[in-house]
């Protein structure tokens, strides 16, 4: 299949194709991903070869990337969770599937950055046959024993370990996996006896072997999505909320994590939901402000703006998006713009941000017949002027003269 046909992003990973910079790598990352997807919708088993060329392809090519940032780590972890259900969901026969495993395991084994580390965790779902998983895991298996030996001298480094705990874990011998980390402590390791008491029905147990993990080497995150899973398995879903759901579904952005939880949890209220997030980072209320907007908690979104620093430019655009729809809570949101402006709360401000921030609470402000309150609201900020503020309020002080004499 490789031979017959031309993958497009092939000729973009060859060994050192990117430079120090990450974001040209991840966004051929991006696109090689599109491209196995596009070709999965019409030919599965072709996409799951093109996906394991990528997955040989990737720690070559990106061996000279700056991976200090995080974000190129991130990219190759987001792609490897997206091709793996296209290998696994791929009608291969026995002896195709084996022959990818083992290129899939080379791959790993010469991982020196590493970059597809995380794929391991992926190795039994890979097998997609608990055959296929229990002769890995025969394979893996005395290697990984000596690798996890409490005997400091045959303990090491085994870079097959993850994939052959997976593999016992897909196989369903958890007896055995149970055994042979009865001694260890090691977070990514022992995560697999959680998994293993949990898949036995003893769940309660596994989430108290969960919680007794937690340490300084310790993934809380990923404790807390492990054992919320385990109460949403078991019908127990307000325990789930209340234990693990908010920590859980953490994401990159407040409003990334609130729609997080609330698709994990649609009974609860977005009132209740939003409190108990902000409940979550003391001091950084006013970081909720979208998340309440888009929620369409108006009033709430206000308080929490005016609580602790909120970015200008969003309440702003807040302003701006809503001056016709909601204009009070639009006036508002610019007032608290024009607030935090003056507060000095911004970053590499420009005069065209200040005047956008008037223009947009003063067209609000008319639009819900409230201009000479907010006027008045202007004026007061301007006469607070200081050293520290005197840009933000000269340009004030500019645009109030000029609304004044036109």
């Amino acid at each position: 299949m490789a031979t017959t046909h031309r993958w497009e992003f092939r000729a973009r990973f060859k060994k050192h194709s990117f430079g120090w910079k990450s974001q040209p790598a991840i966004k051929h990352i991006r696109e090689a991903v599109t491209e196995i997807k596009k070709v999965a919708k019409k030919d599965p088993l072709l996409a799951a070869d093109g996906s394991i060329i990528l997955l040989e392809k990737l720690s070559p090519a990106l061996e000279q990337v700056d991976s200090s940032s995080g974000s190129i780590g991130t990219a190759v972890n987001k792609a490897i969770a997206t091709v793996v259900p296209i290998i696994v969901a791929a009608p291969a026969d026995e002896q195709t599937r084996m022959a990818w495993l083992k290129r899939l395991f080379q791959a790993h084994a010469d991982d020196g950055i590493p970059y597809i580390e995380s794929l391991a965790e992926f190795w039994g779902e890979l097998c997609v046959t608990l055959d296929i998983a229990s002769r890995w895991a025969d394979e893996l298996l005395p290697t990984t024993q000596s690798a996890l030996s409490p005997d400091r001298e045959r303990r090491g480094f085994f870079h097959g370990t993850t994939a052959c705990l997976s593999s016992l874990y897909s196989a369903k011998r958890y007896d055995e996996l149970l055994e042979l980390l009865e001694q260890e402590s090691f977070w990514p390791y022992k995560r697999w006896s959680v998994k293993a008491l949990a898949a036995q029905g003893n769940k309660r147990k596994a989430i108290d072997l969960a919680e007794q993990s937690r340490d300084a080497w310790a993934s809380d995150v990923d404790i807390d999505q492990l054992c919320e899973a385990i109460l949403y398995s078991m019908d127990e879903v307000e325990e789930a909320y209340k234990q693990y759901g908010l920590r859980a579904n953490r994401a990159g952005t407040y409003t990334s994590w609130f729609r997080a939880v609330a698709k994990k949890y649609p009974d609860k209220s977005s009132v209740d939901l939003l409190n108990d997030l902000v409940a979550e980072t003391p001091g950084e209320e006013g970081k909720w402000f979208a998340a309440a907007k888009d929620a369409k908690l108006f009033d709430e979104a206000i308080k929490l703006a005016r609580q602790s620093p909120c970015s200008p430019q969003t309440l702003t655009r807040a302003a701006r998006d809503f001056a016709t729809s909601q204009p009070a809570f639009a006036a508002d949101a610019g007032m608290t713009a024009l607030h935090w402006l003056m507060a000095g709360h911004y970053y590499e401000i420009t005069t065209t941000d200040v005047s956008d921030a008037y223009a947009y609470t003063m067209t609000a402000a008319e639009n819900s017949g409230t201009t000479v309150p907010v006027r008045g609201y202007i004026e007061a900020l301007v006469a607070s002027k200081s050293e520290a503020n005197s840009f933000v309020a000269n340009i004030l002080t500019r645009r109030l003269s000029e609304a004044k004499s036109s």
